[in-house]
This record gives structure tokens, sequence and C-alpha cells, in this order.
């Protein structure tokens, strides 16, 4: 008579499940960018373009490849064609000056990229209009 011990196979699940849920918050995105919030609605579609990110010290990161602004152009070219896509998606810290990005944005339409999206934080807060007296 064969019997089936499940206990050391759930033994194996929990301690799977752990090991994922300590490590999946780790796979996200390494650069740190604090991201201007607002009450825009949120995109729910798949999403599978270049992330372009600015962080706060005006660093350039394409898909998490540091790049250098004189290379931009190229390296920027190089994973579109790796992707085989034209959507590119701007991360940018919400303490960079406008111009920085602006200047990136204005490099990309220069190479005909049309679709550029702009990631932003989810603002949680209701505010309601201020009060007229």
């Amino acid at each position: 008579m064969a019997d089936i011990n499940i206990a050391n196979l759930v033994d194996v699940c929990l301690v799977l499940l752990i090991i994922f849920m300590i490590s999946a918050p780790l796979l996200q995105s390494g650069i740190e960018i604090d991201l201007p919030r607002t009450r825009a609605k949120t995109i729910t579609e798949e999403t599978s373009g270049v992330v372009v990110s600015i962080d706060k010290k005006g660093g350039i990161y394409i898909n998490d490849v540091f790049t250098r602004l004189d290379g931009f152009d190229k390296a920027l070219d190089k994973e579109l064609k790796l992707k085989a896509t034209s959507s590119v998606y701007l991360r940018g810290d919400s303490t960079i000056p406008y111009g920085t990005a602006i200047g990136i944005i204005g490099r990309m339409k220069e190479m005909g990229i049309e679709s550029i999206g702009l990631v932003t934080g989810h603002d949680d807060k209701k505010t309601s209009a201020p009060k007229k007296k």
C-alpha cells in the first residue's frame, strides 16, 4: 500500500513561497527614483517599450543600464532595435530640473520617436477644491 506523505511537500512549498516573497521586491528596478505624484488614470495594459530613467543626480539609464549623454542616441537606438519596439517610457525623479527631462525628450524626438510615455507615481490623496466664500 502506497501512502503519500504531504507534510514534506507542504514544507518545501512554504519555504519556496517565503523565498519568492523575499526576493520579489529585489527584482524591481535597481535605480532609486522618486516619481512625481499625480491623480491621472493608471494604464492597465501590458507595456513593452524601452524605459529611460533619470535619477536625482541627473544620471541617465536605458533599461537600468547607465549611459552617458553623448552616447545616448546610439544606445537608445540599439535597445529599440533589440526589443523591436518604438515606444519609450520616461521615468524622471521629481527633483530633477525641468530642462533635463525636456532635453532628453527633445533628443528622442530628433531620433524620430513619437511614442513617448511619462511615468508617474499614483497620488492617493483625495484633495478637494478650495471652498469659495
